[in-house]
């Protein structure tokens, strides 16, 4: 698969050396906090690898991607299309940026939008999703530079830090990101 390289970051594949950061990041409620909540219990040694090995196979309903440094290719978080229907031509997107000091630098926005490319240019995509709770203003406002719209709220749908919280659906239809 080919690197997607921009500015700042490269989209690259998965490597075994990418053991070691994932490990860093994957337990630290300071990161885990802004995730779904298969992150709310810790994650072992082998639920790790088993999760690095399933990426370095890509399964044909996914297309994910280490967000690296673009001249050091070093791991920096992770970014991915899942669930590709290829019938409809949509896909949903995660993304995790897993160093507390990288946030911020707009890394994972330029990520955002590389990935963005290649799924309506390389893999003909029609519509991009996601979700992000309304605690995640750094987050939301990152999507909305992208181009992303805010669709609609699951109005106080997550239990997190001891209140209620929505969940809010954007979008990305490709004449949007033409544009």
């Amino acid at each position: 698969m080919p690197h997607i390289i921009g500015t700042q970051v490269r989209l690259r594949e998965y490597r075994h050396e990418d053991l070691v950061p994932i490990r860093q990041w994957v337990n630290d409620g300071g990161i885990t906090g802004y995730l779904s909540d298969i992150f709310l219990y810790p994650h072992g040694l082998e639920s790790t690898e088993s999760f690095l090995a399933d990426m370095m196979d890509q399964r044909p309903d996914c297309r994910s991607f280490v967000i690296a440094e673009a001249d050091t290719e070093l791991y920096i978080g992770q970014i991915g299309l899942d669930t590709i229907d290829w019938k409809n031509r949509f896909a949903r997107i995660g993304i995790v940026i897993g160093q507390a000091d990288r946030c911020g630098r707009g890394l994972g926005t330029e990520a955002m939008k590389l990935l963005c490319g290649y799924a309506f240019n390389e893999l003909n995509l029609h519509r991009l999703e996601l979700e992000v709770y309304d605690f995640n203003v750094r987050a939301y406002r990152s999507y909305l530079k992208c181009g992303f719209v805010e669709e609609g709220r699951q109005r106080q749908k997550l239990y997190r830090h001891g209140q209620y919280c929505d969940i809010i659906q954007m979008g990305l239809l490709r004449s949007e990101w033409t544009e």
